[in-house]
Parts: C-alpha cells; structure tokens; sequence
C-alpha cells in the first residue's frame, strides 16, 4: 500500500494514513482504507487498530473535493468513502483513532466512525459541507443529530464551525481530550489492559452498546443473553474460583480489589503450568 504504513505488534495493527500534501481523502486512499479494513474480517488475532496520521497538521483534511463533480467516477469515489465509513463501523476489532491535527468533514466522519477517538490539543473537528453548497455524506449530520441533540447539531452544521478537543469531547464528538505529551503514554496503559482480552470480548461488548444504542429493550435481551452464555462456559467458572480464593467477596475488596484480580490472575498462571 503506498498511502498507509501498517505494522502489527503485540496484536495490534498501527495504521498510519500518509496522503500528502493535505492527507485528503483521495480514492486510492479511500481504497486502501477499505482493503486493509476487509482483510480483518477473518482475522482472530489482532484485536484493535489504532490510526494515526502522518501529517504535522492534518488528521485526514476531508474528501478529495474533485469527487464532487456529478459524474459516475465521482459518484463512484463518494460511495467508496460511504462504504468506508460502514465497514469501520463494522469491524470486529477495536478501532481507535489518534488526531493530533486537523479532522474537518470526511476526517471528522471517519474520526466518529471509530469507536474510541483521542485528541491532543493540536486538534480541530468540524463538518463544514455547507460552504461548498453540499451536505455530509459520511454520516457526519447524522451523528451530530446523535450526539448533540437538534439544536447544537443544527448550529454546528449550518455554521462549520471548528471545535477544539476540550469541546469536542464535551459535545461527544471525540472520546477524550488528551495533551501530546500525555497521548502515548495513556494509549499503553489501556492497550496493556486490552492486551488480556479476547476479541470476541471486545465483539460481545461493542454489539451490546451498538444495539442498546438502538433499542434499550433489544440491548438488555441481548446483554442477558449474552450473560447466560458466559455464565456456562468453563472458563468462566474457572476464573471465579481463582477470584474467591485469591480474596473476592471479602473485605480486601474495599482497598485492594486491583490486588484480588492480580493474585487471581496469578493462580490461573499456577493452575495452567
């Protein structure tokens, strides 16, 4: 791939997007994108993604603005991007978005794609369609509507306006605002806490919210279904008695519960030798 520089370790995949001069959302990128994307759907190792940008100033700046021209090529590159935007919404694994610059229309679109989305405070996110006379075409409307509510979702669309991190975060756009300097080192610890994780843990849990997102009443069916199905298994059972011997349901819970889990992770290592 010449736009993306991909490198797994530990089971994570890095995706660093390198589309100069502005990291526009070009077709052979939107591609790429979505190639790399389809090849994680039989993938039962790797268990997020984390995207990055190359760019000192610009997460991804938006869709490459010569796709909007009316004809069946441009058509073609929009629906690529739509479709982009559906299949990051769809993957198994765990995607997690850095911006350390610009995310302005399809950037911003693809940062809300994402399921977890981190921003320094080099950061801006808008959806600014309307001043070159079109809507969002990503779902960028649509997930403004979701997040904000009609009456900042409205201004926030029919003005472009930029948001910073902290309102970002505020308004549910991104994540978590997170200083530079404190961005590689929060990103670790919650990789390390990842890291003893299956992926169909981290697929039970995002179908859960995904669908209670919809319908609270179809996500608490699911959430006790899926309950019911772990309740059974083997493991499952394993890891509760190593929990009760190591300290669980006793006082030390009050002011040691990270300890409870650290001597019971210990034991089922004693137990699998």
């Amino acid at each position: 791939m010449s736009k993306l520089h991909i490198a797994l370790e530990n089971k994570i995949a890095t995706v660093v997007i390198d589309n100069p001069p502005a990291n526009i959302w070009t077709v052979d990128t939107i591609n790429e994108v979505n190639e790399f994307i389809l090849s994680l759907q039989n993938d039962n190792e790797t268990k997020a993604v984390v995207f990055k940008s190359a760019h000192k100033l610009f997460f991804v700046a938006h869709l490459d603005l010569n796709t909007i021209n009316g004809a069946e090529s441009g058509k073609a590159g929009i629906m690529a991007f739509s479709q982009m935007i559906k299949n990051i919404k769809a993957m198994n694994q765990l995607s997690i978005v850095l911006v350390d610059g610009i995310a302005r229309g399809g950037g911003n679109e693809f940062v809300m794609a994402c399921d977890l989305s981190y921003g320094t405070e080099n950061a801006a996110f808008a959806q600014p369609e309307i001043g070159v006379n079109i809507p969002t075409g990503g779902q960028g409307a649509v997930q403004f509507a979701r997040r904000m509510g009609k009456g900042k979702g409205l201004q926030a669309l029919l003005t472009g306006e930029d948001f910073s991190s902290q309102q970002a975060e505020a308004l549910n756009i991104i994540t978590k605002y997170i200083p530079k300097t404190q961005l590689d080192t929060y990103l670790n610890s919650f990789l390390e806490a990842l890291a003893g994780l299956e992926l169909r843990d981290i697929m039970m849990y995002k179908d859960i919210v995904s669908v209670s997102i919809r319908d609270e009443e179809a996500g608490a069916h699911l959430e006790l279904r899926y309950f019911l199905e772990r309740a059974n298994e083997a493991k499952t059972q394993t890891i509760i008695k190593a929990f009760l011997k190591s300290g669980g349901q006793t006082e030390r819970e009050a002011t040691d519960f990270q300890g409870v889990f650290t001597d019971t992770a210990a034991e089922l290592g004693l137990n699998q030798e």
